[in-house]
């Protein structure tokens, strides 16, 4: 099937045309009949698939053009309705339709002005709310869609998006798009849609099937060396690191960029201006690695991404779809890389169970193993290079010092700098390390006892102790949850088991008495009231030798 089916108006087919759309995607096959129709629908498909084109195409074909605002496209983050809306004028730029994006952070008086001379909107649900609730505008939009609910409702958008319709006339068509369907959104769905179509792509599983989704094993302290040898290793084009908090995205920021690497951070806390500047770097590859929160990467649409890595696996099934589905966007093959340890299993256990997919387990590679493969890609290039005149000048000038084969190692040695691999040689768990993990961490689960599933797979790493004598290293200090975490709400979260990445140490309950020093019976919840004061401390006389302070005398310190 081809575009020039749908029968779109010409100036639009145009766009498409010159857009280089040729055949539709499976969403936009499915769903465009439907909303040309006058259909409402809820859409369900992995990111990637051209869900702005299949609401998009078909509204434009639709509007007058003429009557003021006449579709609302409601999306999760900044990022998303900036992209959005450059998509939806770049389709409608032939048809005279403007487009007004409106997002907090902005002048409410630029945003009403816009909106004054736009036929389609795109929003952020704050910003919207508050223009509606303060009567700053009054609109009657035909079509109303709902970009990424499931983004939204993670967010706390979900009161507002109830309150946004009651603002909306109930005379519309309305189109809700997900990546994933939880109960809320189905409820959803049913208050503010009449009588839907239902097009869903994913069956068992919510993931891209033409993502490779791998994981590898090691102690906390290793989780920086791991990620400079997977890099060394995969020598990814364009890739996103995901991290759980804003500390987190700083300080991996500013290790990669000391070793070497064009990256940049992307959180909440930073300014919009330099949120958009870190964005514009990364889609015209000027940078090759954004670090991100789940929270900053929502809705993140850059089709040449090759890889994603999760630093630290995150809290729910839902952000992980998200996050693996930066890559493998318009048809093209990605790879996703989680970094866990063995406590964190479990986690990845229900990641696994949530989205229908096994993730490979896999060592990580050492340093005799990337040099070769740095070698070989080495040794590609050479071949592949054309001859330029100015290397034949460079090459005659050097013979008359030094013969053929004495340039040519020199050559050699000058750019085989590029296949040094740094850092130890073993770093992380063995596959057979990995597989006595998973056995164990199954037959725990199997048995009822999931919330203990690491207790089996405590192995230490390769020439160390992953009880970690050394887990309290500069590298994993920068890990520990701090108040600026981009979290799910505590509701949310995972049942509290082992903590997952904080401490490379078993759980409290499942060390021996004898790592703690015993502690006499009588330290404590033995004295009177009274003797509070009267406490050894330092060199203070011994109990019996010293005057006893009356028990209202307030100027004493407390120990």
């Amino acid at each position: 099937m081809t575009f020039n089916e749908f029968n779109f108006k010409e100036l639009l087919q145009k766009a498409i045309d010159e857009a280089g759309f040729k055949e539709p995607s499976p969403i936009q096959e499915q769903a465009i009949p439907f909303v040309l129709d006058g259909k409402d629908i809820v859409g369900q498909a992995h990111t990637g698939t051209g869900k702005t084109a299949a609401f998009g195409l078909p509204i434009l074909n639709k509007m007058k053009g003429n009557s003021g605002v006449e579709a609302v496209v409601i999306v999760p983050t900044r990022e998303l309705a900036m992209q959005v809306s450059d998509e939806l004028y770049r389709f409608g730029r032939f048809l005279g339709i403007n487009t007004a994006t409106v997002y907090g952070g902005q002048a409410y008086a630029r945003q009403i002005k816009l909106i004054e001379n736009a036929g389609i909107i795109v929003a952020t649900p704050g910003r919207f709310l508050d223009l509606l609730r303060g009567g700053k505008i009054d609109i009657k939009p035909d079509y109303v869609i709902l970009d990424e609910a499931d983004e939204m409702l993670d967010m706390g958008f979900l009161d507002d998006i109830k309150e946004i319709f009651t603002f909306l006339p109930t005379e519309r068509q309305t189109l809700l798009f997900s990546a994933t369907m939880p109960v809320a959104i189905k409820n959803l769905a049913k208050t503010i849609l009449e009588e839907p179509e239902f097009i869903t792509l994913t069956k068992k599983d919510v993931t891209n099937s033409k993502i490779t989704q791998t994981f590898y094993v090691v102690d906390e302290r290793e989780r920086d060396d791991a990620l400079i040898r997977l890099y060394d290793y995969k020598n990814p084009t364009k890739s996103i690191i995901f991290c759980r908090t804003k500390k987190e995205v700083d300080r991996l920021s500013t290790f990669m960029v000391s070793q070497g690497f064009m990256a940049k951070g992307l959180h909440g806390d930073m300014e919009q201006r330099q949120r958009e500047e870190a964005i514009r770097a990364f889609k015209t590859s000027k940078l090759e690695i954004l670090i991100a929160t789940d929270v900053a990467a929502r809705g993140l649409d850059v089709n040449d991404v090759s890889h994603v890595f999760n630093y630290h696996l995150p809290f729910d099934s839902e952000s992980y779809v998200h996050r693996i589905g930066r890559t493998g966007r318009a048809g093209k093959e990605g790879v996703a890389v989680s970094i866990v340890t063995p406590h964190e299993f479990r986690m990845l256990q229900k990641i696994e169970k949530n989205i229908g997919t096994k993730l490979e387990g896999k060592a990580i590679p050492d340093i005799d193993s990337v040099k070769l493969k740095k070698v070989a890609e080495l040794k590609n290039q050479i071949s592949e290079q054309e001859i330029q005149d100015y290397a034949l000048t460079l090459v005659e000038e050097l013979k008359e010092e030094f013969d053929i084969s004495t340039i040519a190692f020199k050559l050699a040695s000058m750019i085989s700098a590029s296949t040094f691999v740094q850092g130890n040689n073993n770093i992380g768990k063995s596959e057979s390390d990995i597989k006595r993990l998973v056995e164990n961490a199954s037959r725990y689960e199997g048995e009822g006892r999931g919330d203990r599933g690491s207790r089996g797979g405590r192995f230490g790493s390769r020439g160390g102790n992953s009880r970690g004598g050394n887990s309290r290293d500069r590298n994993s200090r920068g890990d520990r949850p701090s108040g600026d975490r981009d979290r799910a709400p505590r509701g949310d979260r995972p049942d509290r088991g082992p903590r997952s990445g904080d401490r490379d140490r078993a759980p409290r309950g499942d060390r021996p008495s004898s790592d703690r020093a015993p502690r006499p019976s009588g330290d404590r919840g033995s004295r009177p009231s009274g003797d509070r004061g009267s406490r050894p401390s330092g060199d203070r006389a011994p109990r019996g030798d010293r005057p006893s302070r009356p028990s209202g005398d307030r100027s004493r310190k407390r120990d």
